[in-house]
């Protein structure tokens, strides 16, 4: 349990910039046209009996501006590696050549900013979620703090308010990053 105040907002800030940090990775990877290996980080690929990471089964690269390959380790995979990446709301249609899928990065098409600008979004919400979901720890911590008298409830309601100001705070620059992305996916 945190000793103070301090510590406890030192605590959530961090947390909440990991929350942003795992956003900006998930964003980096929409590209407005040009492959990237970031776009496939996302896709989660059911393998060995649980979901697991793309990167965690085949090895992705880029040997054209427009095409993506993932050379998949295991043989028995490479299904499932394919079926990932077309079900990953990522407008992508790969096709299977031996143990290498290739992923045509298709041109961007008022139709594909669409999709990359719903995937955005998509990819904001889960940020927003994280965000909350470390404010609702810090309040739990609070809660228990006041419950054990270890805090008064005039302290409750100081440490309850600067959670809530850092939350306030933090949904903005996920807001502001969206709007960036956004912005820079539907230049022309």
């Amino acid at each position: 349990m945190p000793a103070d105040l301090n510590d406890l907002i030192a605590d959530l800030t961090r947390r909440m910039d990991g929350a942003i940090e795992s956003l900006r990775r998930d964003l980096s990877g929409l590209r407005s046209g040009r492959a990237s290996p970031n776009l496939l980080e996302p896709v989660r690929v059911e393998a060995y009996g649980s979901e697991v990471p793309l990167s965690q089964v085949g090895s992705i690269a880029v040997p054209e501006a427009r095409m993506l390959t993932v050379s998949v380790w295991d043989r028995t995979v490479v299904g499932a590696v394919e079926r990932a990446i077309r079900d990953s709301g990522l407008g992508l249609n790969p096709s299977t050549d031996g143990q290498t899928v290739r992923v045509p990065i298709p041109a961007l098409t008022e139709e594909r900013r669409n999709e990359l600008a719903r995937a955005a979004a998509r990819y904001t919400e889960n940020g927003k979620i994280s965000v909350r979901g470390v404010r609702r720890d810090g309040m739990e911590q609070t809660k228990a703090l006041e419950k054990k008298s270890e805090i008064s409830q005039d302290d409750m309601k100081t440490w309850t308010d600067a959670i809530q100001k850092l939350t306030d705070q933090y949904i903005k620059k996920v807001d502001d990053i969206f709007a960036d992305k956004e912005r820079e996916i539907k230049q022309v």
